[in-house]
């Protein structure tokens, strides 16, 4: 026969300590004060300060998304981590834009390059971080976990994103003319769209081969709530990650 259903007193029980764990973890709290920590002190004299609200504009909307979703969606510590390195790629590349940063200065100099690499780091960044991302709510939410076509759907995914924010700095460039020169940093490449996502494209494509195995080993622990089941939202489809791990065609 096939196994019952876990009672509802279990299974509220069962939610319940999964939302406990998730809320009393350090980690991702400290990750948060240290992000607006940065984020305060770049809007103190940036460079350009358009630029800077920009760059800085994914920080701003999205770290309060996080926290206002994160006691029904608490993340893994491997995404939270890899947000805030991003977020502070963000900030710091807002606060000098993208063509100044004196680390990317420095690395230009040393190895005799041509530009500052800081805007290819960034659009690598762009790739690597959000598929992780893309792959955790995919997981999640849906019924691919598992699948062998997550991975390419993930990094279609970041492609994509890359794209729409190509066409967003295309669109700055036809409202702002000269003044959005800092914002797109294209530092006199014609080529500079296309190699920025091809970078995000690479750092995808890295990100989804390096990382899975230990994003699936946090997606079955105990930090986050119970993924998609397939079955439904209630009863006997709320079940673990870790009883979800199968192939799908």
């Amino acid at each position: 026969m096939p196994p019952s259903a876990p009672a509802p007193d279990d299974e509220d029980s069962y939610e319940k300590e999964h939302l406990m764990t998730a809320v009393r973890r350090p980690l991702p709290v400290l990750l948060a004060w240290a992000v607006v920590a940065a984020l305060a002190l770049s809007a103190w004299g940036p460079r350009d300060r358009a630029t800077w609200f920009l760059e800085t504009v994914w920080v701003l909307v999205g770290l309060p998304l996080i926290v206002l979703t994160w006691r029904r969606f608490p993340l893994t510590d491997l995404l939270c981590c890899l947000l805030a390195v991003h977020a502070l790629v963000l900030i710091v590349g807002g606060h000098y834009t993208y063509a100044q940063v004196p680390l990317g200065d420095w690395v230009r100099d040393t190895f005799g390059l041509d530009r500052n690499p800081y805007d290819r780091f960034g659009h690598l960044m762009q790739g690597f971080v959000p598929a992780v991302l893309v792959r955790e709510l995919l997981s999640r939410t849906s019924p691919l976990r598992g699948s062998r076509w997550l991975a390419p759907l993930t990094v279609c995914a970041c492609l994509a994103f890359s794209a729409v924010f190509e066409m967003l700095e295309w669109a700055a460039a036809v409202i702002g003319g000269h003044s959005a020169d800092a914002f797109l940093a294209t530092q006199g490449d014609v080529w500079d769209t296309q190699w920025d996502m091809f970078c995000a494209l690479i750092g995808a494509t890295v990100s989804v081969l390096v990382l899975s195995r230990p994003h699936d080993r946090q997606l079955d622990g105990p930090d986050v709530t119970p993924s998609y089941s397939g079955v439904g939202s209630t009863g006997a489809g709320r079940t673990s990650t870790a009883g979800t791990r199968r192939r799908h065609p």
